[in-house]
């Protein structure tokens, strides 16, 4: 083989591993976009109406699903966000309590006698922003 195609097979080499390399980065570490979420975050917190309680119930759908959508953009995988969480908590300081308020959501959407006060929602609000603290979303 002459020089001028080793040196460029070798060239083309390394930039494929360099590829491969910046690939396995990004994907170990992936950065969420944290200003889309707080205004996404101000949003739900700002949709809460004491005198119009299916607002708690909306404001705590809301949080859930941008709670899954941060799961999935840090590159969580799952069929479901059940399963998203189960390989998620290393992530969070209390797993149990973002278990609970999945939970709860899950009974607002399945369960149509279900009745959220302004205080249950407040808390539930409060541990979905913890968690998304702690995916580092906001």
């Amino acid at each position: 083989m002459t020089p001028v195609i080793i040196m460029l097979s070798s060239i083309i080499a390394l930039g494929v591993v360099m590829l491969i390399v910046i690939n396995l980065t990004r994907r170990g570490s992936r950065h969420l976009n944290v200003e889309k979420y707080r205004v996404q975050w101000l949003k739900i917190e700002n949709s809460l109406d004491r005198n119009n309680p299916m607002t708690y119930q909306m404001a705590i759908m809301s949080a859930d699903k941008l709670l899954d959508q941060a799961l999935r953009e840090v590159g969580l995988t799952g069929e479901t966000m059940g399963d998203r969480l189960k390989s998620a908590r290393h992530k969070f300081t209390d797993i149990n309590k973002v278990w609970t308020v999945h939970k709860l959501r899950n009974r607002i959407v399945h369960e149509p006698d279900v009745s959220v006060n302004i205080l249950t929602a407040k808390r539930a609000l409060y541990i979905y922003k913890k968690s998304l603290k702690e995916l580092g979303a906001i």
